[in-house]
């Protein structure tokens, strides 16, 4: 088969990687690409807003499937393009991937099919969304409604906050028309999961359960991003918790699409706030997160290709996902200056030898080749991503990569998946884990936030 991927990013990098395995792929493209995935496939420029450029290169090169990784293609309609002539295609239509492009579509989509979520005011101007305000108490949520890779949702600890999101959203326009609409949340407290599915309409896998960590710096402080790191453990939900999202939430959106006209195929993201009164929905997302994708491909032993391929077929009923028990953990660098304005530019040393160890991976983002040197080109420039026989050593594993690697200015989290060690054990007065940082998996200088 002749496979080809869209997207640049490190879930794109994961999928190839994955993809490249199957006996069913023959030759594998990806478009754009990055300098890490042009180890994996041949890599095609193109413009991905663009769903007729995409069904144009596709054509070209005769693909036999293609596997859309990012938001924006979808939600421009690039599947409805595909299937209007006849191009094997993977992901939702242009009117399901409105779960995703518009937040007060995907919130009132859950009042009608009562799926839960938080208590929640809509508003379209600056004066209302003041108003609206005042009917809830801090922490609150201020949403952009459209498309802000991953940088449209603040969570304002005082009303001040929360009227500078405001007038930074709607009227200095700073996500430009994303924040021209918003939505006011309450703020859920619980643990915040990934629950990801792949779906055919009816027929429905479940991916292994992953946990995001979207605030830049350690602790869950600093400014949102779109994702700092992720990892992989079935200890993240039981198998009860597994069943109750699928009864509260999977099936019922599923049931709602169809019963409002919409069929759903390929990737649904659930962002979860577990809860006292069980699983709320805080977002939808369309297709495989980033970097819960990393993970994800590290852990999966099936043959990705057949997954998709009985997804694009109405049969994926008849097939089930088989995972390794290993825990799987991702460490995403940054550039300086994300998730502003990144600096860019500065050569990456040290990749080859932390790819050498085994059980580790980097699946790059904001990468690019130039004179033979490899060089940072985005805020995310790659995700180090390790799997082991239980969690705390692939954390170990994967922070014994990322220290072999540097560049100018590069910045990370201290504590990707430090929440799965406190689950097993949980952490003594004081914010102290119940060994010492060289067990914990975490770099010995690596100082420990508070819990």
């Amino acid at each position: 088969m002749r496979i080809l991927v869209i997207g640049s990013g490190g879930r794109e990098h994961a999928l190839t990687w994955k993809l490249r395995e199957s006996l069913r792929m023959e030759e594998i493209y990806c478009a754009p690409g990055n300098a890490g995935i042009a180890q994996e496939a041949e890599c095609v420029p193109v413009d991905i807003g663009s769903p007729a450029e995409l069904l144009k290169l596709a054509n070209w090169l005769r693909a036999d499937l293609t596997v859309v990784g990012p938001e924006a293609p979808l939600v421009a309609g690039v599947v409805d393009e595909f299937e209007s002539a006849g191009r094997p295609v993977v992901g939702p239509s242009k009117a399901a991937a409105r779960l995703e492009g518009s937040k007060i579509f995907a919130k009132e989509f859950m009042v009608r099919h009562d799926i839960p979520t938080a208590r929640c005011a809509i508003a379209e101007s600056y004066s209302q969304a003041i108003e609206a305000l005042a009917a809830f108490r801090c922490p609150v949520v201020i949403k952009a409604d459209g498309l802000a890779a991953g940088k449209g949702v603040v969570i304002a600890q005082s009303l001040e906050e929360a009227a500078r999101a405001l007038d930074d959203f709607i009227q200095r326009k700073t996500l430009g028309e994303a924040g021209d609409r918003v939505v006011i949340e309450e703020c859920l407290v619980g643990e915040e999961t990934s629950f990801i599915v792949l779906t055919d309409g009816q027929g429905v896998v479940e991916l292994a359960p992953t946990q995001d960590h979207k605030r830049l710096l350690d602790g869950d402080a600093g400014p949102n991003t779109g994702g700092m790191g992720a990892y992989s453990d079935d200890a993240i939900l039981d198998p009860q918790a597994r069943n109750e999202i699928m009864t509260r939430v999977v099936r019922p959106t599923l049931q709602g699409l169809v019963a409002e006209g919409i069929h759903y195929r390929g990737f649904l993201y659930c962002g979860l706030m577990m809860t006292a009164e069980g699983p709320q929905v805080l977002e939808y997302n369309v297709r495989l997160g980033d970097p819960e994708t990393q993970p994800i491909m590290m852990r999966l032993r099936s043959d990705l290709v057949e997954l998709l391929l009985s997804t694009r077929d109405g049969t994926l009923a008849s097939h089930e996902a088989h995972w390794t028990p290993n825990p799987a953990v991702c460490v995403v660098m940054a550039s300086a200056g994300y998730p502003g304005t990144p600096e860019t530019g500065r050569e990456i040393t040290g990749y080859e030898a932390a790819e050498g160890l085994g059980g580790v991976k980097l699946f790059h983002a904001g990468t690019k080749m130039e004179d033979h040197k490899l060089l940072t080109a985005g805020g995310r420039v790659m995700g180090v991503t390790a799997v082991s026989e239980d969690l705390q050593s692939a954390i170990q594993r994967a922070y014994s990569a990322v220290e072999k690697i540097h560049f100018e200015g590069m910045q990370y989290r201290h504590d990707i998946a430090r929440r799965g060690l406190e689950r097993r054990a949980p952490a003594k007065p004081g914010g102290s884990l119940p060994v010492t940082p060289n067990q914990s998996g975490y770099p010995a200088t690596a100082k420990l936030p508070p819990a």
